[in-house]
């Protein structure tokens, strides 16, 4: 057996419906699928059973402990000479099987072996105006999307675990995934190359992701990515770059920016009261100054606004998703510094440990 494809899922029947169809189309046939169910209310036994006869499909339920250690569990039944860890929420091009082989056995030589790997994710047009926007604010250099735009680093490659490959025996050899509860996949990147690996980005290799479908949830899900990066600073230390602090700036910029319009807004107020009562002849130069501070202070919110409507109107080719993408963009950005600044509080400030920090099971 070639692959083993390992997917944890918690309540998304119809997300491994999607996925199991997609990977019936695979022009690549040498693979088996392992779903792992993690403590469902809403399991997906239903959905497997329907392609039970078409795929090489082994299905297990277990109780609820986290994505990283259901694939854990779905890497210790597997089969497969590599693993391959998809997320539930991800759709396959037809080619994504044979493009990672093809991906895979063009680097194999005597002189260099490729044990993990990973690839980039796109949106597909049948996605709402919200995933689209989503996944834009995900992948945008003006949001610091980075890799998942598909273009290649300049420093070493991590790949996600919503597609991700790696040799089974490597995998089993650094025992899999750890307990983290944010941030267990680029942990375990983390350890791959810190045991003297070098991931590759097979770029060819990519995915529909849907990510998350309204902003609350989208919000969630980079709020616990910024508590996860000091987690990891804290395991790895020296992984955190600067690219991993711009999101807490852009917060409290974005907080500051506020701040001064409010400012701006109440001493402008405050200059037409005067007049009105008569407690000033002329107060112009008290309005002028709240309209200056007003300006300085939504300027940069604006012209930011304006600079992701444009470039996500013009890659989406439509002024609805570049509008959504605005509060998507500040969503993924406030969000993941939010919980930025919070980790950093517990973990740093406070000297909490990262289980003690955040005892909230997030699964659930």
């Amino acid at each position: 057996m070639r692959y083993s494809i390992i997917v944890p899922v918690y309540n998304r029947p119809d997300e491994v419906d999607e996925l199991l169809e997609s990977l019936c189309s695979q022009t690549f046939k040498d693979f088996e699928v392992v779903i792992v169910e993690d403590g469902s209310q809403k399991p997906c036994k239903d959905v497997c059973d329907k392609y039970a006869d078409i795929l090489d499909l082994h299905y297990y339920y277990k109780e609820n402990s986290g994505p990283g250690q259901s694939r854990n569990y779905g890497v210790e039944r597997a089969k497969g000479d590599y693993v391959l860890i998809l997320d539930s929420d991800v759709v396959l091009p037809t080619s994504y099987l044979e493009a990672t082989d093809k991906s895979l056995t063009s680097h194999l030589s005597p002189l260099t072996t490729i044990v993990a790997w990973g690839g980039p994710d796109a949106a597909h047009p049948s996605f709402t105006p919200v995933q689209k926007a989503i996944s834009y604010s995900m992948t945008s250099f003006f949001t610091t999307g980075g890799i998942r735009g598909g273009k290649a680093k300049l420093d070493k490659f991590y790949p996600r675990s919503f597609n991700m490959g790696i040799r089974r025996d490597v995998y089993n050899q650094l025992g899999g995934f750890t307990k983290m509860r944010f941030g267990e996949d680029i942990d375990f990147s983390y350890r791959i190359v810190e045991a003297g690996y070098s991931p590759r980005l097979f770029p060819e290799a990519w995915v529909w992701h849907k990510r998350r479908t309204d902003f609350r949830k989208f919000f969630r899900q980079v709020y616990n990515s910024g508590i996860a990066r000091i987690n990891l600073e804290k395991r790895h230390p020296g992984t955190m770059k600067l690219v991993h602090l711009l999101p807490m700036v852009f917060t409290l910029g974005v907080i500051g920016c506020l701040l001064l319009a409010a400012l701006g807004t109440g001493l402008y107020i405050e200059g037409e009261w005067l007049d009105a009562n008569g407690l000033r002849p002329d107060d112009n130069m008290h309005q002028g100054i709240g309209f200056v501070f007003c300006i300085l202070g939504l300027l940069p919110l604006l012209l930011y606004s304006l600079i992701i409507f444009i470039d996500s109107s013009i890659k989406n080719r439509s002024l609805w998703v570049g509008l959504l993408s605005i509060p998507a963009a500040f969503v993924q950005l406030m969000g993941y510094g939010f919980g930025f600044i919070e980790s950093w509080w517990k973990r740093c400030v406070l000297k909490k440990d990262e289980f003690t920090a955040f005892e909230k099971n997030f699964y659930k």
